[in-house]
């Protein structure tokens, strides 16, 4: 009898000593049964929950936790029971006046067979809370939709371990850019920040709430959150704000994340973000937002699919590099090979869609190391003291935002340091740059490791000109479709000129790309091209010798002897 004794009074011991360490930190403390309901209640109840603590006996926790926490709450008490302790979590409870208020908890289970739960609780501030959970949230206290899918998939996955559900809505206001072109920039602001309050008040956490687009919104919340109540509040602050009164209609659409099949939190990620884009792309393009939801959790399960069928062709390398030439407009002579890829399952067809599926779900930076390592491979098979094959391969504005990507690929050009003035890289997607500062400092580290650097796509918009100012390179790459219009439009000529006049005194040089016909050719030439790139030399391919001797090498034999 006395070990039994021996080990009871041990464990009270413990409990004593947490509810003093408890009391010296808190506000109130509950003791718990294993279902959750409270067995004892001290502190200053009135003042939170505005009953005293012998009424509060009895009830269910969960019944004091804000709905919208209702599921982080089941899920915090289910991994106290497997792990023992949790400390300053915060969430929202049901204040005396029916509003919410913000707490931290702390908790402890104290084992045996009863498995009581001891939580602590004191009183945070909003602000404090949200310092606490901001992580890389915007001013807007608004995750962009990259974020949000791993937020949400983390605590998806954990509220599903938990045996609780929650659902991802979308919310849309069209109308939203109509109010802002009647405010001024600091006004666009304070709206933007009351949508986002609005949404992430009803939100798991309080915290998983995101802007994925242009007037598109997402947010994370429990299954029987009221969302015809936060299209209304959405749509009250819009029209209180906006100077005509007119405010802006709200539209929603829920996609329960328990159709989702049984995915791994890693390409829930995945799914999610491609989700997101997917509203948000739809959405611009006037696409409803209930037409696109009905599809949605297939589209995420497929996505799921896809991510394992593409990590499959990166890892085992089911690719190859095919090669275009970048050719002088005066000479012809080949300055070096844009390295471009092609998928050994899809024999002649474009790698487009495969290569926006990795933009759209996040896999692009594995995808661009995949092809860094195989273009290095390429020269490889060249002797290393000359420098007759240069290449440049494709990096993504997005994967110049991965830390991991940045860190692998210095440790790439590391090892083969011998690549130095034969690899190039070639700037894409320059639009998916966040910190264009910080881009371009890991873009001088190249140059000074002796590796030129491109940035593709200039001239397709107006950003393009801001890239140019802030990101010092060597080379920029015409958009294909900038050369055609300017081929078609009658200031088109002027504005090419310019273009290439505006690299030329910043010491930077230019390439046109798309350039198909004989025509495009001498247009571009008469514009002060550099050089030239497209189907009229050839189209990729992975042998080499397909462009020796260079088709079309007579267009330039009496251009360069005039040259000469």
């Amino acid at each position: 009898m006395s070990q039994p004794q021996s080990k009871f009074d041990s464990i009270k011991a413990e409990r004593d000593r947490y509810v003093s360490l408890a009391f010296t930190w808190a506000d109130l403390l509950f003791e718990l049964d294993r279902e959750f309901n409270v067995v004892f209640a001290a502190g200053a109840t009135r003042a939170f929950f505005g009953q005293s603590s012998d009424a509060l006996s009895g009830s269910a926790f969960r019944d004091l936790v804000a709905p919208p926490d209702v599921p982080k709450i089941g899920e915090t008490l289910k991994k106290i029971l497997n792990t023992g302790r949790v400390q300053e979590e915060f969430i929202r409870v049901i204040g005396p006046d029916k509003s919410w208020l913000y707490v931290a908890l702390s908790a402890y289970c104290l084992g045996g067979d009863e498995d009581h739960l001891f939580v602590a609780m004191r009183k945070a501030s909003p602000a404090a809370a949200r310092a606490a959970t901001a992580d890389n949230r915007g001013e807007n206290g608004l995750y962009d939709g990259s974020n949000f899918a791993d937020v949400a998939a983390s605590r998806i996955k954990k509220l599903q371990d938990s045996g609780e559900e929650a659902d991802v809505t979308v919310v849309s206001l069209p109308g939203m850019s109509d109010i802002q072109k009647r405010i001024d920039a600091k006004e666009q602001n304070n709206l933007e920040k009351a949508v986002g309050q609005i949404l992430q008040s009803h939100s798991v956490g309080g915290d998983t709430a995101a802007k994925i687009g242009d007037g598109v919104f997402s947010l994370l919340h429990g299954t029987g959150t009221p969302i015809t109540d936060i299209v209304s509040q959405i749509e009250q602050i819009t029209k209180k704000m906006d100077p005509a009164g007119k405010g802006a209609k709200v539209e929603a659409a829920t996609v329960p994340m328990a159709e989702v099949g049984a995915v791994s939190e890693e390409d829930l990620v995945k799914g999610l973000g491609y989700m997101m884009t997917k509203f948000s792309d739809s959405v611009s393009a006037g696409v409803g937002l209930h037409d696109l939801a009905t599809n949605m959790t297939s589209l995420i399960n497929e996505a799921a699919g896809k991510v394992t069928q593409f990590k499959q062709i990166i890892s085992q390398s089911e690719f190859y590099v095919a090669l275009q030439p970048i050719i002088h407009i005066y000479t012809g002579e080949i300055h070096h090979y844009e390295a471009l890829c092609r998928f050994d399952s899809k024999p002649g067809e474009s790698p487009f869609k495969s290569i926006t599926f990795a933009e759209e779900t996040g896999l692009i930076h594995e995808f661009d190391m995949a092809m860094a390592k195989k273009t290095i491979e390429w020269l490889g098979k060249f002797p290393r003291n000359t420098n007759k094959y240069r290449v440049a391969v494709n990096v993504s504005g997005f994967s110049m935002s991965q830390p991991s990507y940045l860190d692998a690929l210095m440790h790439l050009l590391r090892e083969n340091s011998w690549t130095q003035g034969k690899l190039m890289f070639e700037i894409t997607e320059s639009s998916r740059m966040s910190d264009l500062e910080s881009a371009n400092n890991f873009i001088q580290t190249l140059r000074k490791r002796g590796y030129h650097i491109c940035l593709d796509d200039f001239g397709a918009g107006a950003a393009s000109f801001q890239y140019l100012s802030v990101l010092d390179v060597d080379v920029v790459k015409l958009d294909g479709s900038a050369i055609k219009n300017a081929q078609r439009a009658p200031k088109g000529r002027a504005f090419l000129s310019a273009l290439t006049e505006l690299c030329r005194r910043m010491t930077v040089e230019t390439i046109a790309e798309m350039v198909d016909t004989v025509e495009a050719l001498d247009f571009c030439r008469d514009c002060g091209c550099n050089y030239v790139q497209g189907f009229l030399f050839g189209k990729p391919s992975k042998e080499v010798k397909d462009f020796t001797p260079l088709p079309q090498a007579q267009l330039f034999r009496k251009i360069a002897s005039f040259k000469a």
